[in-house]
């Protein structure tokens, strides 16, 4: 028999984070990722030809500033786990741009998609988003790109969809079970983007008990048709596992062949791991699917061990239910310009107030965000955020195509601000990608006040 040839060169980035933990039974631990390496030397995945390993690089405090304003700072935030997580990502992407591998699946932890622009603590096992890090991070040394993220971890992406909430060249689709039923509780189709990036955030909330017929219908009703349409650089993958019908902490009954089969769909150029916590009867599986989906090869025989032929089925409730969500969150696509003008025509700027909850702090945050109604460029956006006991923090951002109105009041909100009332005062400059505090200019950490 002829050795194995990968159809799409795929790449491979593993990070178990050995030396970093929340606690030893915590769900998320570096058990997650051992057996998985295990099942792909059991395979022999790394001996295909066209499958190949890659270190992980080290991000830098820049690459998390670009995305996170921290308090007190991005260093005291940070470890370095959470650097070479979100530094396995940005290899990813980078060896994919390089023209080195056409795929490439980042196997690292900690995860990210729960970690908001504002990071004062742990957020659903989150603090980096590394995602968002890795995006950012090749827009700078390649080009501004136009990027799709699809997530289709278990949990609603609330971290990613904050982050590219004003962003009109990210698009971010979150496919989770119902917020209603499963934290953090949001990620309902009304909630679709600012005022200058109107539905390019897409929410399917999916029912408990959504088997792999329910994904499949979605990928191919909903995402590949916006994709399609959108036309995006890059194709970017939350790949939480936590779907799985095993998982302990969630209600969905998708398959490790059903996750192959919704990668091969989806057509990723990069994948990055988030949740998924069943990790000796479903993890292994998933990932080995997922790597030999991007891989274009076969993944007919791939079975876990408790699945049973036939047990899991989806009701017909279910799927004339997700049936409808797909219609409601296509119609808000397709109608994103009119509704946006509906929803913010008339009005200079759009503020909202909001709380923040932090699990893994027992913190809650109160925000206060304003951002620019702008016909030529993003908009500037300022968040006011304050958490009792703790200093408050002024973040201003100025997008990466910012108009001179713009920049001017944003320039004008960082000038008004002062250290009596704000501990932590930021003036983010996308365009000059460097972040200014009060008396000192920011960059990659250095030169803190």
């Amino acid at each position: 028999m002829p050795p194995l040839t990968a159809a799409s060169r795929t790449g491979i980035v593993f990070f178990p984070a050995f030396d970093w933990a929340i606690d030893p039974t915590h769900p998320e631990r570096e058990e997650r990722l051992l057996y998985t390496r295990d099942q792909i030397f059991e395979e022999g995945l790394l001996d295909i030809d066209g499958i190949l390993e890659f270190t992980p690089a080290v991000a830098t405090l820049q690459d998390v500033e670009r995305v996170h304003s921290c308090y007190p700072d991005s260093r005291t935030q940070t470890s370095n786990s959470h650097l070479v997580s979100a530094g396995g990502a940005i290899t990813a992407g980078r060896k994919v741009l390089d023209g080195e591998v056409a795929r490439a699946f980042a196997l690292v932890r900690p995860p990210g998609h729960h970690a908001c622009r504002v990071v004062r603590g742990l957020r659903g096992f989150c603090i980096v988003n590394i995602e968002a890090v890795m995006i950012e991070h090749l827009r700078r040394h390649y080009r501004d790109l136009r990027v799709a993220i699809v997530d289709t971890d278990c949990h609603h992406g609330d971290g990613t969809q904050d982050v590219y909430w004003h962003d009109p060249d990210t698009l971010f689709i979150s496919l989770h079970q119902d917020g209603r039923t499963l934290y953090p509780g949001t990620g309902f189709p009304n909630e679709a983007g600012g005022p200058n990036a109107y539905g390019t955030t897409l929410n399917v909330p999916l029912p408990p008990g959504t088997t792999d017929e329910g994904y499949l219908y979605v990928m191919d009703h909903l995402v590949r048709p916006v994709l399609d349409d959108w036309k995006p650089d890059l194709v970017i993958n939350s790949a939480g596992q936590d779907n799985h019908f095993s998982d302990p902490l969630t209600n969905m009954k998708i398959t490790a062949r059903g996750y192959a089969e919704l990668t091969r769909r989806l057509r990723p150029d990069i994948a990055v791991l988030e949740g998924g916590y069943s990790v000796q009867t479903a993890l292994p599986y998933i990932n080995v699917g997922i790597l030999l989906a991007l891989a274009g090869l076969d993944t007919d025989h791939l079975i876990e061990p408790d699945l049973v032929p036939g047990k899991l089925q989806q009701s017909q409730e279910q799927s004339d239910y997700i049936a409808r969500v797909c219609d409601v969150v296509l119609g808000l696509y397709h109608g994103r310009e009119a509704l946006a003008a509906k929803e913010f025509g008339g009005s200079t700027h759009h503020e909202v107030d909001r709380e923040v909850f932090y699990d893994g702090a027992n913190i809650t945050e109160s925000q206060h965000e304003k951002a620019r109604v702008c016909g030529d460029c993003p908009g500037v956006v300022t968040v006011e955020s304050q958490v009792r006991g703790q200093g408050r923090l002024l973040a201003v951002d100025l997008p990466r195509r910012c108009c001179p109105a713009c920049r001017a009041e944003g320039a004008e909100a960082y000038a008004w601000a002062d250290e009596e009332r704000f501990a932590v005062i930021e003036l983010r400059d996308r365009p000059a990608d460097r972040i200014l505090r009060k008396g000192s200019l920011v960059r990659g950490g250095e030169g803190r006040t």
